[in-house]
């Protein structure tokens, strides 16, 4: 039954984060409920089914590839401190490149911020969480689901960038090309501020994770 649930429960993540953002699908439900109701609903059965899966994975019968080590716990610890701060300085920020950008006619390319160092921060991001945390989790139902995470991010990348080519055509290349590279950090009050709250949610989830997920993240 372990593996059927892990199977079902992947199949239902896989759905559940698919199907309802299909033009045919959305638009519909949307003009009926209205564009803030469904995005609630949305991330409400999205939530629902990754808890569903974690749990799922869990439960699936023990397969191990690698034994564990308490120097892996040193991975998802570092990971997560990067995670979280890139997470900050993008979320809400301009970001014409990828998903998750707030007000992007109003992006600078001289000032790209974070964007100049990666397009798709949040999915940088997520490949990083999902990475290191096939570290201390060897057995076969995690990397499989880690893994799984992992891919997706990176294939949403590449998807994203082919979206956007096309949509945008040479615009997208110009906009790319004007942008700096690896541009150098710069103070700024909002910078420190979402630094600080980076540091704030990193300290969140050390706290938090014992009371969802059953381990504490420092050993």
């Amino acid at each position: 039954m372990g593996w059927l649930e892990f199977i079902l429960s992947a199949v239902g993540f896989l759905v559940t984060h698919s199907l309802p953002l299909r033009p045919k699908i959305r638009q519909p439900i949307e003009a009926r409920i209205g564009a803030p109701l469904f995005l609630g609903l949305y991330s409400m059965l999205s939530i629902a089914a990754l808890a569903w899966l974690i749990v799922a994975a869990g439960r699936a019968p023990f397969v191990e590839l690698w034994s564990w080590a308490p120097w892996q716990l040193l991975v998802p610890q570092i990971a997560m401190a990067l995670v979280c701060l890139i997470a900050a300085l993008s979320l809400g920020r301009p970001n014409p490149f990828s998903f998750g950008g707030a007000h992007n006619a109003e992006f600078d390319p001289a000032h790209p911020g974070i964007v100049g160092w990666m397009r798709h921060p949040l999915l940088v991001a997520m490949a990083l969480w999902a990475v290191a945390h096939m570290v201390p989790n060897g057995d076969l139902a995690h990397v499989l689901m880690f893994g799984a995470f992992a891919l997706f991010a990176l294939m949403g990348i590449w998807m994203i960038d082919r979206r956007h080519k096309r949509n945008m055509g040479p615009e997208w290349l110009a906009l790319r090309a004007a942008t700096a590279r690896w541009p150098l950090p710069r103070i700024t009050a909002n910078g420190a501020l979402r630094t600080g709250l980076a540091a704030l949610t990193y300290a969140l989830l050390v706290w938090v994770h014992p009371l969802l997920f059953g381990v504490y993240p420092f050993g």
